[in-house]
C-alpha cells in the first residue's frame, strides 16, 4: 500500500513537473490534466483529458445533464476512440444523439486546446445597430434569420443557450402541408380546405381562423422553400399522423427525424446568407421608444451591451420547461415530465409587458402521449402512423391510436399504472428510420414471438395474442370495429417477428398559448392594435393550434410564421 501511494505521488509530481517544463505551442500537448466544456443537449458537458509523454492517456466526463439513454449511445464510444487516437478527427456522432456527441467532441477539443496553451476565446460585444434583431435561434428564429438576411437586411440572432435549434432539435415527426408536389407524386388526394378543417377540429375550434388559414395556404410554398438549394431539405416522404384526414406530414426519405435533418440546414443557410448568430447571448430586455420596439439589452459572460434595431422578432419558444409557469396556467399538469429543452422557460413574456402585449390561451398546454417515462425521450407519432398499436397492462387496445394527442394522453393516463406499451413488428421498424435510434438507445423490448413479448412485458399472453390477431383482421378488412382508426394508418399487419414494445406515458410537450399575433406575425396589444416594429413566431405565440396541436403543425407553424415575421419586418423597415 505504501509503495502504491509512493508511486501515485511520483506520478503527480511528474505531471506537475511536465506542465511546468512544457513549452506550450500549437500542435504540442503538454503533460497534465486539462478540462474542457462543450454545449450538449441539456446544457454544458465538462470533460477531463490526461496527457502523459505528450499523448492522451485518459479522458473522462466530469459532469453533464444528458439523459442516460442518449448519453449511453455516445459517451463510451467517443471516449474510447479519442483515447485510442488522441484526436477527435474521424469520430462519427451517432444519429439520435448528435447534440450530446457534438458537445463531448467540443469539450475534448477545448481540453486539447488548453494543453496546447490556447486561450479560451472570449468575445466582448459592444453596443451596435442592425436592421432586424431576432431573439432566439430555434426553428422560427433561424427561418426568420435566413429570410431576412437573404433579402439584404443586417440581421443579428441572439440565443441564450450554447447551441441553436431549441425544441426544434427534438422534433421527430415532420411538417404538415397540403396540395404539395410530393403528395401529387404519391397520388395523395388532399387540399388546404381539408387541412384547415382538420386543424380547426383538432384544436376544438379555439384556433384563430385567420392564422390557421395562413398556415394551410402557405404550407405547400414553405415545403418548396425548405427544399430549395438555399436550404436543401429532403421532404419527399409523406406519412399519416393523428387528427389528419389524409397523409400530409412531409419528412426525409425513410422517415428520419425532421429536427435532426432540418435544423442544421436552416442554421447553415442563415449563416451563409450573412446572419450574425450569437450563442450564450441572453436577451434581458426589449427596448421601447414611445411604444415602438427599437432594440434589445443583452447579457453575456463578459458583461452587458445594447443592440439598436429597426425591428425586433421574438422567437424564444414556449415555457414547457418552466414548471412554475406551467402550474400557474394549468395546475392539472403540475409535476408532469417534459420533452422540452432546458431553455424553454418563457423569458419573453415579462419583456413585453411594457408594450401591453396581449396573451392568448395560456392554459392550452399539450402533452405528448408517447414519451419514455423519466427520460423526456419522445417516441414519434410516425411509429403509430406506420402501424403500431397501444396496449395496456391488460394486454388490450384501449384507444384509436391516431386520435388527437390530448385524447390519447388522457386514455393512457386512465390505464393501470398510467402508462401503456407501444407495440409493433419488424415491418414497422423497417418502415421508419427513427425507430433505429430508439433501438440504439436501448428503449425497445424485443420478443421473437407475440407470446415471448407478452412474457417480457408481464402482460396476459392470451389477451395480448387475441389483441394482435383481432387488429390484423381489422387491417385486412380495412376497418377498425373497436375504435374506428383511419384505415390509411392501418397498412401493415403485425405479423413479422421480432415484435417490439416501448413503455410510454404523457409528458408536457407544447405550450399552445402565447403572444397574440395577426396573420402578418405582428404582436398585438390588449386593445387589438399591432405593436410597431415587434413581431413574433413559433411556440412563443398563441392562437394557431387552439385547444390541441396536431402533430406536424409545429414545424409548419414556426417555418411559415418565421418567414412571415421576417417579410413583415422587412416591409416595415422599407416603408420607414
Amino acid at each position: 500500500m505504501k509503495k502504491m501511494r509512493f508511486f501515485s505521488l511520483l506520478m503527480i509530481l511528474s505531471l506537475l513537473f511536465s506542465v511546468i517544463s512544457c513549452k506550450k505551442k500549437a500542435g504540442v500537448l503538454c503533460d497534465g490534466v486539462f478540462t474542457g466544456e462543450g454545449a450538449g443537449r441539456n446544457g454544458d458537458i465538462t470533460v477531463s483529458v490526461t496527457i502523459e509523454d505528450g499523448k492522451v492517456s485518459d479522458a473522462r466526463i466530469i459532469s453533464d445533464n444528458e439523459t442516460k439513454e442518449i448519453a449511453a449511445l455516445v459517451k463510451d464510444s467517443i471516449l474510447e476512440k479519442f483515447k485510442a487516437t488522441g484526436t477527435t478527427n474521424g469520430i462519427d456522432v451517432v444519429s439520435g444523439a448528435t447534440l450530446t456527441g457534438n458537445g463531448i467532441i467540443a469539450a475534448l477539443n477545448a481540453a486539447l486546446d488548453a494543453s496546447e496553451g490556447k486561450a479560451k476565446e472570449q468575445i466582448v460585444y459592444e453596443d451596435s445597430e442592425c436592421d432586424i434583431v431576432i431573439i432566439g435561434a430555434g426553428g422560427a428564429g433561424l427561418v426568420a434569420a435566413t429570410e431576412a438576411a437573404s433579402k439584404g437586411a443586417k440581421t443579428i440572432v441572439l440565443e441564450k443557450m450554447g447551441i441553436v435549434g431549441g425544441n426544434s432539435n427534438f422534433s421527430t415527426g415532420g411538417i404538415n402541408a397540403s396540395y404539395t408536389k410530393e403528395q401529387e407524386r404519391l397520388g395523395i388526394k388532399d387540399s388546404p380546405d381539408v387541412f384547415f378543417d382538420d386543424t380547426m377540429k383538432g384544436g376544438y375550434f379555439l384556433n384563430d381562423p385567420n392564422l390557421v388559414r395562413t398556415l394551410v395556404d402557405k404550407s405547400a410554398e414553405i415545403v418548396e422553400w425548405l427544399q430549395s438549394p438555399m436550404i436543401g431539405a429532403d421532404l419527399s416522404d409523406v406519412g399519416m399522423f393523428g387528427g389528419a384526414t389524409n397523409k400530409r406530414i412531409h419528412r426525409p426519405q425513410g422517415g428520419s427525424a425532421i429536427g435532426e435533418h432540418l435544423v442544421p440546414r436552416i442554421h447553415n443557410a442563415a449563416r451563409n446568407q450573412g446572419a450574425d448568430i450569437r450563442l450564450r447571448n441572453k436577451v434581458i430586455d426589449i427596448l421601447s421608444d414611445g411604444g415602438k420596439a427599437c432594440g434589445v439589452r443583452v447579457a453575456t459572460g463578459t458583461g452587458e451591451y445594447t443592440i439598436k434595431a429597426k425591428a425586433v422578432i421574438i422567437a424564444t419558444g414556449g415555457f414547457g420547461a418552466n414548471p412554475d409557469m406551467v402550474a400557474l396556467y394549468n395546475p392539472s399538469l403540475t409535476d408532469f415530465d417534459t420533452t422540452n429543452h432546458r431553455g424553454a422557460t418563457g423569458d419573453a413574456f415579462k419583456m413585453v409587458e411594457k408594450f401591453d402585449a396581449a396573451l392568448t390561451q395560456m392554459a392550452q398546454i399539450q402533452t405528448h402521449p408517447t414519451v419514455v417515462p423519466g427520460t423526456g425521450i419522445m417516441i414519434t407519432e410516425a411509429v403509430r402512423g406506420n402501424g403500431a398499436i397501444l396496449v395496456s397492462r391488460t394486454g388490450k387496445r384501449f384507444v384509436n391510436e391516431m386520435e388527437t394527442r390530448d385524447v390519447v394522453s388522457a386514455d393512457i393516463l386512465a390505464q393501470p399504472g398510467k402508462t401503456a406499451f407501444l407495440v409493433f413488428d419488424q415491418n414497422v421498424r423497417l418502415s421508419l428510420k427513427a425507430i433505429e435510434t430508439y433501438a440504439k438507445e436501448g428503449l425497445l423490448v424485443e420478443g421473437s414471438s407475440v407470446e415471448e413479448l407478452a412474457e417480457k412485458l408481464n402482460i396476459p399472453e392470451k389477451e395480448f395474442l387475441n389483441t394482435i390477431t383481432t387488429y390484423n383482421n381489422y387491417v385486412k378488412a380495412k376497418k377498425d370495429d373497436d375504435f374506428g382508426r383511419n384505415p390509411k394508418s392501418m397498412e401493415r399487419e403485425l405479423v413479422s417477428p421480432p415484435f417490439y414494445a416501448v413503455e410510454c406515458a404523457p409528458a408536457i410537450h407544447h405550450t399552445m398559448g402565447g403572444l397574440k399575433i395577426n396573420s402578418k406575425a405582428q404582436v398585438i396589444n390588449n386593445v387589438e392594435n399591432p405593436i410597431p416594429a415587434l413581431y413574433a413566431a413559433g411556440e412563443v405565440t398563441g392562437g394557431v393550434h387552439g385547444g390541441n396541436r396536431l402533430g406536424g403543425n409545429a414545424v409548419a407553424d414556426y417555418c411559415i410564421f418565421g418567414k412571415i415575421a421576417a417579410d413583415s419586418a422587412l416591409e416595415y423597415i422599407k416603408d420607414k
